[in-house]
């Protein structure tokens, strides 16, 4: 009965040990993750294999796995910039980006699980201050916006793109300016709206009256020509065509032929 303990404590230290061992070897790799091996004993981080992808893995105890998250992230930055007069701004931008997945080990071997905060951010703030610093406080506030966000986005993507990040996006969510000068613009902007409104009704009237002018003159040239065609004989011969067209109808009348001007008929009745 002695005995019994003396056997079993080297198995349970054994069994204790086998599951301890199992528990360092084991890795799990979550949807949308990627992991980066580290051989203790051997070349240190593997850069020259494809990443551990998503699922159960088994490793030596004495190696690490470092975990990245490989799907599209977003980092919302929000930094002073200066304008072109030198004017704070401040800007707010989301970053839409995502670690290169073929080069994750070169990523964890030069930048770290801190790449983030070493390469895209500073990237970014580089970026923004490049291409903000090209603009006047009325651009960055109206006209110009879109165009701000894509050479933000193309500057950045030029620093990054060595640096084993992929950059997808990089969207302005807004441009504070000073008070004084927000309220500058926005009056400015009013009174050119009020500028275009007004040379538009002016256009308008002009227009208007112009069509007027074209119209009267068209019936004032219809009357000259009517009135040149309208001879003597002409005005007889539609005087006779009336006048036939009257003595058919069944009203009472008298008609004097050849007694009015021209020797044109006139009419007497009671209707």
């Amino acid at each position: 009965m002695e005995k019994l303990p003396k056997v079993g404590l080297p198995i349970l230290i054994g069994f204790i040990i086998l599951i301890v061992i199992i528990a360092k070897s084991a890795v799990t790799i979550d949807s949308g993750e990627a992991g980066v091996l580290f051989k203790t004993f051997g070349e240190g981080v593997v850069v020259d294999e494809p990443p551990m992808g998503e699922g159960f893995h088994i490793v030596a105890p004495w190696n690490k796995v470092f975990v990245y998250e490989v799907r599209q992230q977003e980092i919302l930055e929000r930094m002073n910039v200066l304008s072109s007069n030198g004017l704070d701004i401040k800007l707010e931008a989301s970053i839409w980006f995502q670690p290169d997945f073929k080069q994750l080990g070169k990523l964890h071997q030069e930048k770290s699980e801190m790449y983030k905060e070493r390469v895209l951010l500073p990237a970014i703030r580089s970026a923004a201050r490049s291409v903000v610093g090209r603009y006047t406080p009325e651009q960055l506030y109206s006209s110009k916006r879109d165009a701000i966000q894509q050479e933000i986005f193309e500057e950045t993507k030029k620093i990054v793109e060595d640096q084993y990040i992929q950059l997808n996006e990089v969207l302005v969510r807004d441009v504070t300016l000073p008070p004084t000068i927000k309220d500058a613009i926005e009056r400015k902007l009013k009174q050119e709206q009020e500028s275009l409104e007004y040379e538009f009704r002016l256009v308008t009237a002009a227009k208007e009256a112009e069509k007027q002018i074209i119209e009267a003159q068209g019936k004032a040239d219809a009357n000259r020509i009517l009135s040149a065609s309208l001879t003597d004989k002409i005005l007889q011969d539609k005087g006779i065509e009336a006048t036939i067209k009257l003595s058919e109808s069944p009203n009472s009348k008298v008609i004097v032929i050849g007694s009015g001007d021209s020797g044109m008929p006139i009419i007497l009745g009671n209707q």
